[in-house]
């Protein structure tokens, strides 16, 4: 037995000029086709093979690659949404957004609510109350249309002073033929950071230590 010629050898020349290898458990369309050909050859002459079940046949393979392709085809959707929501994330960060809730921060300097009016209203009032839910403030914005309502309160109290800055609870009623109705009420809150994944998809962690998620926004500002 003569030696082997180490001198030229390299794991790179391994397995060269073997065929590659095609996986048993799959199947293409050419190769079905080929089956499909040499089964209508050697069919029985006596029994052949009835239009029904070639055609049966046919449609099984088009409704399994069909399938195939459709699950390839969410894949690539499901990647370039998730690729679009951290975009989206990106974007968010600083800006103000109006959320459902009754609980408004003020920083010292200002908050921001609002209101949905279903129908114009001869006169909107808002009521803010403080954490032993006594009234702080109440002011009332006018004649308004029906639709989304924003208003800002900038700490002042009934008394005349500045209310400390924490959370409040706001009230907003819509006065019409002497009847008052409480409204759906939103607060406004800075987006300091974005968490993607999880239950909820996109979740917005807020300046005051809140969450929520994108879906509840109301409003971007």
């Amino acid at each position: 037995m003569n030696p082997i010629d180490t001198k030229n050898f390299s794991l790179d020349s391994l397995g060269q000029g073997k065929p590659e290898r095609v996986a048993s458990d799959k199947l293409g369309q050419e190769q079905f086709l080929e089956l499909m050909v040499a089964q209508l050859k050697n069919q029985d002459p006596m029994k052949p093979m009835q239009n029904g079940e070639f055609l049966s046949q046919m449609a099984q393979f088009g409704t399994v690659n069909g399938i195939q392709e459709l699950q390839k085809s969410f894949g690539e959707l499901s990647t370039a949404m998730q690729s679009n929501q951290a975009l989206m994330a990106s974007s968010l960060v600083g800006r103000v957004v109006l959320v459902p809730g009754s609980q408004m921060t003020f920083n010292g300097t200002q908050a921001l609510g609002a209101a949905e009016l279903p129908q114009a209203a001869s006169d909107v009032r808002v009521t803010v109350l403080d954490g032993s839910n006594q009234v702080v403030r109440q002011f009332n914005l006018g004649e308004k249309p029906a639709g989304t309502v924003k208003f800002g309160w900038d700490g002042q109290t009934n008394a005349g002073g500045i209310a400390p800055a924490g959370v409040y609870t706001i009230k907003v009623e819509a006065v019409s033929g002497g009847k008052n109705s409480a409204l759906s009420t939103y607060v406004g809150a800075r987006v300091d950071s974005v968490s993607l994944g999880g239950s909820q998809g996109l979740t917005l962690n807020l300046w005051d230590g809140s969450t929520t998620s994108l879906s509840n926004v109301k409003e971007i500002g």
